[in-house]
């Protein structure tokens, strides 16, 4: 295999010349959005688990690249039968089961140096039937997507928690005055607004921490809808802030928050044309084009974690 690699490394580096040696850069495999659904059966009352799984795995696969050698290469069906094997003994926490398939791979194959494995959870609830919360019968729910991700780099572990298309809205205590004004605009200024936003974050939990990933996930999210609700908001961007200070203060084992919030536009309609007035009731819910604030919260002189974000997401 050294003789193929070394052929196929001369073969690239003869056809770069001026540009300098062609090479293989950083680069990982795996199988994307397996969608594995665990009931729990154990009693006539029953449980369910909805998840859609990725991993990817890094390492030593330049032979593969380079040379058609697939001798480490764990074939993406195997992640994915590997995925519904470990659902088998349950899922508990999204976070919980992606570290278990990090340390099962990472463990297994001496090559496989890290990888990536994410997770999305969909949240169900029992049906109510003649008043009765019913024991195998389920509806979905859920004013979100809960999503989770693990990034493994050698004998390091990052967690990464967080939630997507959390839709909220303030009819009023919103407004945006005091921007820069030139020829091109027309956005008049504004003390009473509706503010609405579709909230993605994500929250890195410091390295080593004990968690309770499924409780600090439930505490996050009310004190993201409750810092929502406080304050009067000069702007999204302030809002973004101090819902992410609120998650700080409150849960130590957490080492920064990353946020991405659209402005969901409502503009006033103006009734004049039809002798009608408007004041702040009727107004034109815009999808497109929004403004997008995207920023990390995060705790003065923490240590960066560039490797714990860069295959999620600048934001989220």
């Amino acid at each position: 295999m050294t003789d193929i690699l070394t052929t196929a490394t001369e073969t690239a580096a003869g056809a770069a010349e001026e540009g300098g040696r062609i090479v293989l850069g950083p680069n990982q495999y795996g199988k994307a959005e397996v969608r594995v659904v665990k009931v729990t059966r154990d009693t006539d009352r029953h449980e369910i688990e909805d998840l859609n799984v990725t991993s990817q795995l890094r390492g030593d696969f330049a032979g593969a690249h380079l040379a058609g050698d697939n001798s480490h290469v764990v074939a993406t069906d195997t992640q994915k039968n590997t995925i519904f094997a470990f659902a088998r003994d349950g899922v508990g926490s999204p976070e919980a089961f992606l570290l278990r398939l990090a340390e099962h791979f990472t463990g297994s194959f001496d090559w496989v140096t890290g990888g990536r494995w994410l997770a999305e959870s969909y949240a169900w609830e029992r049906i109510l039937a003649h008043g009765q919360e019913h024991d195998h019968a389920f509806v979905r729910s859920g004013q979100e997507v809960r999503t989770a991700a693990v990034v493994a780099d050698g004998d390091e572990r990052h967690v990464i928690a967080g939630l997507k298309d959390l839709v909220v809205l303030k009819t009023t205590q919103s407004g945006f005055v005091g921007y820069p004004k030139d020829r091109y605009t027309t956005l008049q200024e504004t003390t009473d607004r509706i503010l609405a936003t579709s909230v993605a974050t994500r929250w890195r939990y410091r390295p080593g921490a004990e968690v309770d990933y499924n409780a600090t996930y439930a505490s996050v999210k009310a004190i993201l809808l409750e810092t929502f609700t406080e304050r009067y908001s000069a702007a999204l961007q302030t809002t973004l802030f101090e819902m992410g200070q609120a998650v700080l203060e409150r849960h130590p084992e957490i080492a920064e928050i990353r946020f991405s919030m659209p402005n969901k536009h409502h503009f006033v309609v103006d009734l004049s044309p039809f002798g009608l007035d408007n004041p702040n009731e009727v107004f034109y819910a815009s999808d497109r084009s929004y403004g997008l604030i995207e920023a990390t919260v995060t705790r003065e002189g923490l240590e960066p974690a560039p490797g714990a974000w860069e295959s999620v997401g600048a934001f989220c």
